[in-house]
């Protein structure tokens, strides 16, 4: 492709313009993080809550509302507002900590993520701001009073936005070049009477000064009416051009310690100083000299209803642009808004419809807009900063101790940008799929990041996420970077071996990680712990079991499974360059084999999960005197194994003779192993092999439950556990307490994992995207003739494509209008269902209702919900005759 985005993403790979310098990087939450905490007790979000936000400099990194920032997060930019009424500036998004939610941590906000391309040539957010005081004691307190059996009370159930009495609030970046971006903010009353509006662009300083005295202060300065000059050491010198600002507020981007310790400050202006100036009033808080590390431009308005304002500055490395906002600015807003639809045009073959365009486009922006900053240097966080009080000596031992090796200075991709401001290992690997498809570097480079020494433990062991590194998530990397790789290959033309050889290096530590930690008895049966499902289990999976017991995990194995051949089709594919990889993957052949004999039972029926009566995989108790029994619980659990799915095609096993040698001479001696676990003898399409945990019957079996309604099978995909447990919960009765696992569609009703999530009946897209390609490998293998009832029961035959294809398009449909004019993801929320000025924008939900698909969770979790924009493709070009 030679649209203009993909020649700007060429000029930075190739560093003669570094488009990707600024982006939008800011997150939308710092206060509350493992970074900022520095507690004894690791009570984070205690430690740095909301209310201290405005007035104390953060350490690790920045936040603000629809922000931008450089790659180092040297220099930020963010709007803030004031309705008049507020107690505070609206300078970040407000939300309930884990405690203070019913169902965990929850952003009591509404902003949307309309449009981003992956050079940050344009960029598209939308906040709706009340103008009504901002109800914060009202959402905490109510929230209080709320059990787990309630739902969440939410912002719109304050009534704040009846009459419409809001602002549109709209944030629009337009680069005219990599150091020279146009911002333009509109804001709109849609209330239908005159109301006040504060807007405060502002731009400050991350402040790293505080913490290393020998660190040079940079400095923002006054150089002329309405144009600010900010000076950094590495960064160099930038200006902000502001269009007729009132008046321009500095302060310095330091704690006020005297507001919250008592101790007297260092200078009279403080990070909270232009707060103190617009909503108090106090003239003194802000710097007359036009000096600081922190400035905001000041417009304010009355709007009369209905009237539009619109803000326009710019900040650029040209010291004296002559005309900033002349005919050219309107211009170049045009020219990337148009240059950000071809691109989009360009990536699929086929024509999607308006409504198909309208939800990738945005799943793909938020994919975007959570990219953000994330720093984080373990060994300093442990031993604290010169200058400061060090941190309690029980932390050397506690959270993190073990990952002092971490060092992270690196844009990410982020779960939510939100409750999630922080990356997660497995949630990264789904992420990368849609991201390969619009930008494949940014995508390889993530997983260069995770696997690089500076987060990888010498073990092997990556790290989960910043609350606890040592968590063990499911092992998907493999299988991300084939993926990566394989896009890249098909809507780019070109391979990247080096990449797929770096990052298959570093999983060689990682694979040998989880045999040596994660298989127990050495009999192939893995266990691993709670593997990224949460609450899924009869028991917390993370913690010891009762009675001293050890969990023999389905899907832990599975997932081992997998991996064995995700690495054995990486491995073949390094060898058409050099076939010393040609005796790797025979390696990873055999570790299949003996993984896919042990769950399957073969020849140790003592050790099997599979359950041949009820024709599932479960996972198995073995308690320490050697017993072991299954715990039937119908749940994700026992879908995983159909992960574990290859096919060899003809050509390969022609191609490398010694691998095709070594695996007949398994066939010809090893009969246990390949019996009812992988069809390596009988051709399927196009002679093609077959690796697979479940082959055909077992497969037969699965799917009659998978594709069941009154299972796992809802109007909107696949559920996390089947219904059948709303009338039949599974019951467990050890050592006297009694265990029990329910159908639960929508939030989680216990406090396991904090209570924020839930793997007990919702809809989670993660696992359903590789159930359908899944369903796809085994079609390639199987072909047309191959065929279920899809839904079981309603007599309906379907092959495994036609099925895929069902799953997807269901998913989709929770983003769609139904025929009643409703999008199932937003349930009964009348605004979002209704309201012009709403009902086209869409939230990318952490999952969904098991039977009705309203969204849960986490709201703006495009991360692994993002690959709907990846599904939407996929339909879209396999409907093409």
């Amino acid at each position: 492709m030679t649209n203009p985005e993909q020649i700007r993403l060429q000029a930075d790979r190739e560093r003669t313009a570094y488009w990707k310098r600024w982006g939008s990087y800011l997150s939308d939450r710092q206060w509350g993080t493992v970074r900022e905490d520095y507690s004894a007790d690791g009570a984070a979000w205690d430690y740095f809550p909301h209310e201290q936000a405005r007035s104390r400099a953060y350490r690790w990194g920045e936040d603000g509302i629809a922000g931008i920032s450089d790659n180092h997060q040297r220099l930020c930019f963010a709007i803030a507002l004031w309705n008049g009424q507020d107690p505070i500036l609206k300078e970040r998004l407000f939300g309930l900590t884990g405690k203070e939610g019913n169902h965990g941590e929850d952003v009591k906000e509404y902003y949307f993520y309309l449009d981003n391309t992956p050079s940050h040539s344009y960029m598209k957010c939308l906040y709706k701001y009340p103008q009504q005081a901002f109800p914060y004691a009202q959402l905490v307190a109510e929230n209080g009073r709320r059990s787990k059996h309630d739902p969440e009370y939410e912002l719109l159930d304050t009534g704040i936005f009846a009459d419409n009495r809001y602002f549109d609030v709209v944030v629009e970046y337009a680069k005219a070049g990599p150091e020279d971006i146009l911002i333009q903010i509109t804001a709109i009353n849609r209330g239908s009477g005159e109301s006040e509006l504060h807007l405060l662009p502002t731009l400050w300083f991350r402040n790293t000064w505080s913490w290393n005295p020998e660190q040079e202060k940079p400095t923002l300065k006054l150089t002329q009416p309405g144009v600010v000059e900010a000076a950094e050491s590495s960064l160099g010198k930038l200006w902000l051009y502001c269009e007729s600002a009132s008046e321009l507020l500095f302060t310095e981007n330091e704690t006020n310690t005297e507001l919250l310790f008592g101790q007297k400050n260092a200078s009279p202006y403080v990070k909270d100083g232009i707060n103190n100036y617009v909503v108090h009033d106090r003239q003194h808080a802000v710097n007359p000299e036009g000096l600081g590390t922190k400035v905001a431009a000041h417009y304010q308005y009355s709007l009369a209803a209905g009237e539009t304002r619109v803000v326009r500055l710019r900040m650029s490395d040209v010291q004296a642009l002559a005309d900033p906002f002349g005919a050219e600015f309107d211009q170049i807003f045009e020219k990337r808004k148009q240059e950000a639809d071809e691109f989009y045009q360009d990536l699929s073959t086929q024509q999607l419809s308006k409504s198909e365009e309208n939800i990738q486009r945005q799943a793909f922006a938020g994919l975007l807009w959570s990219k953000q900053f994330y720093h984080y240097v373990v060994r300093d966080w442990l031993i604290g900063d010169p200058g400061e009080p060090p941190p309690p000596e029980d932390r050397k031992q506690g959270r993190n101790h073990e990952w002092s090796h971490l060092f992270s200075d690196d844009i990410l991709s982020m779960p939510d940008t939100w409750e999630y401001p922080w990356f997660a290992a497995w949630d990264l690997a789904f992420h990368l799929i849609p991201l390969a498809t619009i930008d494949p570097d940014f995508a390889k480079l993530q997983l260069d990041r995770l696997t690089r020494e500076w987060y990888m433990r010498s073990n092997g062991q990556l790290p989960a996420y910043e609350w606890a590194f040592q968590d063990v998530n499911p092992p998907v990397h493999a299988w991300a970077a084939l993926r990566i790789y394989r896009i890249e290959q098909k809507q780019h033309g070109k391979t990247d071996r080096g990449f797929l050889e770096r990052v298959f290096h570093k999983l060689l530590l990682n694979f040998t990680w989880w045999v040596n930690r994660k298989d127990f008895e050495g009999k192939n049966v893995f266990q691993g712990g709670f593997l990224g499902l949460d609450n899924i289990g009869v028991f917390d999976r993370s913690k010891e079991l009762p009675g001293g017991g050890r969990l023999n995990q389905a899907d832990g194995t599975s997932w081992m499974g997998m991996y064995s051949l995700n690495m054995l089709e990486i491995a073949l594919e390094l060898a058409k360059d050099d076939l010393a990889y040609e005796d790797i993957a025979s390696k990873f052949f055999e570790h299949f084999l003996y993984i896919a004999t042990a769950i399957n039972g073969i020849g140790s029926s003592d050790i099997t999960l599979w359950d041949e009566e009820d024709g599932f995989y479960y996972d198995a108790m073995r308690l320490p005197n050697g017993h072991q029994f299954p715990l039937k619980v119908r749940s994700m659990v026992g879908l995983t194994p159909l992960f574990a799915v290859a096919t060899l095609e003809l050509d390969t096993l022609e191609r490398f003779e010694g691998f095709n040698r070594r695996m007949n001479w398994f066939i010809r001696n090893r009969q246990d192993l390949k019996e009812n676990v992988a069809c390596m003898e009988t051709a399927g399409m196009g002679a093609r092999r077959l690796l697979a945990i479940a082959y055909r019957k077992k497969l037969e079996r699965i799917l009659h439950s998978l594709l069941d309604e009154n299972e796992f099978l809802s109007p909107y995909g696949i559920r996390s556990l089947s219904k059948i447990h709303k009338e039949r919960p599974y019951m467990l009765d050890l050592e006297g307490q009694q265990y029990s696992v329910d159908y639960e569609p929508a939030e989680s009703t216990t406090g396991l994992f904090g209570g924020n999530s839930n793997w007990r009946g919702p809809i989670w897209f993660p696992v359903n995207y590789l159930l359908i390609e899944s369903l796809g490998k085994f079609h390639h293998y199987f072909g047309d003739s191959f065929t279920v009832e899809c839904p079981t029961g309603s007599g309906q035959q379907m092959n495994l494509k036609q099925i895929a294809q069902e799953l997807a398009r269901r998913l989709l449909s929770l983003f769609q209008i139904d025929a009643s004019g409703r999008r199932p993801v937003y349930g009964d929320l009348d605004v979002f269902q209704h309201d012009p000025h709403w009902n086209a924008s869409v939230l990318f939900y952490e999952y969904f209702h098991g039977d009705t698909g309203k969204g849960l969770g986490a709201s703006h979790q495009t991360g692994w919900t993002g690959l709907i924009a990846e599904l939407i493709r996929q339909l879209a070009e396999e409907s093409d005759p």
